[in-house]
C-alpha cells in the first residue's frame, strides 16, 4: 500500500516511476489476502485524497467519532477509569476512518490506472540490484534489465533491498500474536472504536461499515495457536467473553488471521541511490493504530523531497537529496516506535501496582487538556513535530 502510494505521488509529481510487484494484482484485493484493517488518520487521509485514492475508499470507509481506552481483565470486565476522545477534540472532522486494506489497495490500484509516467510490472520480482556510478540497476526475473536514480525499497519489514543497504537493524519480537477477524453485532456501534487493555495485550474494537467491527486481539504468543485453533463456536464464545455485552449479540464472521508482533528499526532510511519506506524502514506495535499512517507520511515526504529536487535539476539519487527525507522522518519514526512499546508493556501486564497506576494516569489524562490534545494530535497522524512539518500533500 506504501509503496504504491508513493508511486502515484511521485509520477503526478512528474517523476517517471517503475512498480514492480511479486504478487499478482487480483491476489492483493482478494477477500483472504489480508484480513487487516487500517485506521486513516485526518493527515493520511488528505494525502490519499489528493492523489486520487481517497475516492475509490470512501464508501467503504467507517468514520470514527469516539475512542475509548480502557484497562481491565477477562473475568471482571473494563476498570471504572477509562480515556475518551470525541471528534470536536480533533481538527473538525472525524478523528481517522477504518477502511479494509483491501480496499485501500482496490483505491490505489484505481488511482494508478491510466497515470502518464507510472509503469507497473507484476508479477515479477528484482532477482539482482546494482549501484555504481550515477545509476542504479535491477535485474528482473524474466530478464529485464532497468535502469533509474533511485531505489526505493518498500517490500516491508522482510526488505531485500534494505539487506543491500548495510543498515544496521534494531528489532525485538514482542511474545505476542495478533489475531484478526471481523465479527457482526446486534447494536449500532455508534462510531465508536474501543481499545480494552487486557494483560496478554490490547484488545481492540473498530467499528467497520454497517454493524460490523474489525476485531484486533493480541494475545501472549503461546497462547495464540490455542485460540486460532478452537471451533468456529468455541472462538465465538472467546471473542463474546471479551467483548462484554455492550454491542448486543455478536459473531464473528469470515477467516481469522495470527500474525506475530514485533518492532524494527533502521538505523538508515538512505543510502546512495537507494531508500526505504514503510515497514522496511520501520515496524511498530499495533496498539495505537499508526503504521500504515507512518508509512503514507514517508510515501508523501519522499514525493515531495524527489519532486523539489527534480524541479532544481539535481540528481535524486545523490545521497545528499535523500539525506533530507531521512532527517525529515527518522525521529517520528522512532519516537512513535519509543511511545507504542512503552504503552504495550506498561499495558501488557497483570501486576497490581501497575494497574492502579495505569488506571491513574487514564483518569489524569483525560483531564489534562495539554496532555490530551497532544495525544489526539499523533491519532490523527500529525507526529511529535506538529501539522506544519508534515509533507505538503497530507496538508492538503
Amino acid at each position: 500500500m506504501v509503496g504504491l502510494a508513493f508511486a502515484i505521488a511521485a509520477a503526478r509529481s512528474g517523476l517517471s516511476v517503475v512498480v514492480i510487484d511479486a504478487a499478482k494484482p487480483a491476489a492483493l484485493t482478494a477477500e483472504n489476502f489480508d484480513g487487516r484493517v487500517s485506521a486513516i488518520a485526518p493527515a493520511p487521509r488528505r494525502f490519499l485524497e489528493a492523489i486520487g485514492a481517497w475516492e475509490w475508499m470512501a464508501p467503504h470507509a467507517q468514520a470514527i467519532s469516539d475512542i475509548v481506552v480502557s484497562d481491565g481483565t477477562v473475568m471482571d470486565g473494563a476498570a471504572p477509569f477509562f480515556l475518551h476522545f470525541a471528534e470536536e477534540e480533533g481538527d473538525g472532522g472525524p478523528l481517522s476512518h477504518i477502511v479494509e486494506n483491501r480496499y485501500t489497495r482496490l483505491g490505489l490500484a484505481r488511482a494508478a490506472e491510466n497515470l502518464p509516467g507510472l509503469t507497473q510490472i507484476s508479477p515479477n520480482r528484482v532477482v539482482q540490484q546494482d549501484v555504481s556510478g550515477g545509476a542504479a540497476r535491477l535485474i528482473l526475473a524474466d530478464g529485464r534489465v532497468l535502469e533509474a536514480s533511485v531505489i526505493v525499497g518498500a517490500e516491508g519489514r522482510h526488505s531485500p533491498t534494505r539487506d543491500l543497504m548495510d543498515v544496521r537493524l534494531t528489532q525485538w519480537e514482542y511474545g505476542q500474536h495478533g489475531i484478526v477477524t471481523t465479527v457482526e453485532h446486534e447494536l449500532p456501534h455508534q462510531a465508536t472504536a474501543q481499545e480494552f487493555f487486557l494483560p496478554s495485550g490490547p484488545f481492540a474494537i473498530l467499528p467497520m461499515t454497517g454493524n460490523r467491527a474489525s476485531l484486533v486481539w493480541t494475545e501472549k504468543a503461546e497462547a495464540a495457536p490455542h485460540f486460532m485453533a478452537l471451533s468456529d463456536d468455541d472462538f465465538a464464545d472467546e471473542v463474546r467473553r471479551r467483548f462484554t455485552g455492550y454491542l448486543g449479540h455478536v459473531a464473528p464472521v469470515g477467516p481469522r488471521f495470527s500474525y506475530p508482533l514485533s518492532m524494527q528499526l533502521s538505523s538508515h532510511y538512505v543510502r546512495a541511490r537507494r531508500a526505504l519506506i514503510g515497514d522496511a524502514a520501520h515496524v511498530v506495535h499495533p496498539i495505537a493504530g499508526q503504521g500504515l499512517n507512518l508509512g503514507l507520511a514517508d510515501a508523501a515526504a519522499l514525493a515531495e523531497v524527489l519532486g523539489d529536487a527534480m524541479r532544481l535539476g539535481l540528481d535524486i539519487g545523490h545521497e545528499s537529496v535523500l539525506e533530507r527525507y531521512q532527517t525529515w522522518r527518522r525521529f517520528d519514526a522512532f519516537a512513535m516506535a519509543a511511545v507504542t512499546d512503552v504503552m504495550n508493556r506498561l499495558f501488557s501486564n497483570d501486576i497490581a501496582p501497575l494497574r492502579l497506576l495505569r488506571d491513574a494516569g487514564l483518569a489524569l489524562t483525560g483531564r489534562m487538556g495539554a496532555a490530551k490534545s497532544f495525544l489526539v494530535g499523533q491519532a490523527s497522524g500529525y507526529g511529535v513535530l506538529g501539522k506544519q512539518a508534515l509533507p505538503k500533500l497530507m496538508r492538503g
